[in-house]
């Protein structure tokens, strides 16, 4: 595993609390009434978030499902047998049948969904943005840097880098290979991490800048868009290993030299927002 994220649904539970927002979660044991209670908030008009396994989804390409039951979708209405599902990894608004949907609701294996549905109940005409932009900064921070196991957040990206290193010898150069295509595929196309969230989260921080009127958080995102440069060069590095084209001697040292730098990196933009106040 490279890849860590929070628990499913997680990041709404703590999103709805910040914001005022009342959540409404309900696990199912069986199927049909699982089905039938999505039906009826659907005939209400209310839109509602599942989570599913995504390898289970049709309208997933074969080459990006894998066995995952964290994911999280919107389905929004139905006509006939099919949902209409706002799936985040797709950009477009989808379909998916009756059966299809069912089977991925009640997904088996780690983090089984058990059919779990949620839907928001209370939303407040004025929510307290500046608060829950507060709360969030913090926690990131703390996350990305207090947990003590070497394995997560900063240290996290500096033990994998030292890995990394050690695997051709390790493993052999084939399953190196491999061990490194599937750090990209979770980094950069299915999973959560990597180039792409370095640069919403710098978004993030822009925005927030001028909602809190903190200059400081307008240089901090720039540091994050450029630690999000630094997780691009690695994924490109990576790439030209398992592409082979740069010898494994010379490639695994530098692509373990840009993630120390990527730690590094993060590291200085945590600080940055303790000073900052968060």
């Amino acid at each position: 595993m490279t890849s860590f994220r929070s628990y499913p649904t997680g990041i709404i539970k703590k999103s709805a609390k910040r914001l005022g927002i009342g959540i409404k979660l309900v696990r199912f044991r069986d199927k049909a009434q699982a089905m039938a209670a999505l039906d009826a908030l659907l005939a209400r008009g209310q839109p509602v978030g599942l989570q599913v396994g995504i390898y289970w989804l049709p309208y997933i390409p074969p080459a990006l499902r894998f066995h995952f039951n964290g994911h999280n979708l919107v389905v929004y209405g139905k006509t006939d047998d099919s949902y209409l599902v706002s799936d985040p990894v797709v950009d477009r608004p989808v379909t998916c049948s009756a059966e299809d949907l069912m089977r991925a609701r009640f997904a088996e294996g780690p983090l089984a969904p058990r059919g779990k549905l949620y839907y928001p109940v209370r939303v407040p005409s004025e929510p307290d943005l500046a608060s829950a932009v507060s709360k969030a900064l913090t926690d990131t921070r703390h996350r990305m840097t207090h947990i003590p196991l070497r394995m997560f957040g900063v240290r996290g990206i500096s033990y994998m880098a030292e890995q990394i290193v050690t695997w051709p010898g390790r493993f052999g150069e084939r399953r190196a290979r491999q061990m490194l295509a599937w750090i990209i595929r979770m980094q950069e196309e299915i999973g959560t991490g990597g180039a792409g969230f370095r640069f919403m989260f710098a978004a993030f921080l822009q925005e927030a800048a001028e909602l809190m009127k903190k200059e400081a958080l307008k240089e901090i995102s720039m540091a994050v868009t450029e630690a999000g440069d630094r997780w691009r060069a690695f994924a490109l590095a990576a790439a030209r290993i398992c592409k082979r084209k740069i010898d494994a001697a010379r490639g695994y040292p530098e692509a373990g030299n840009i993630l120390i730098d990527c730690a590094a990196r993060e590291k200085d933009v945590f600080r940055s927002l303790k000073k900052a106040g968060f």
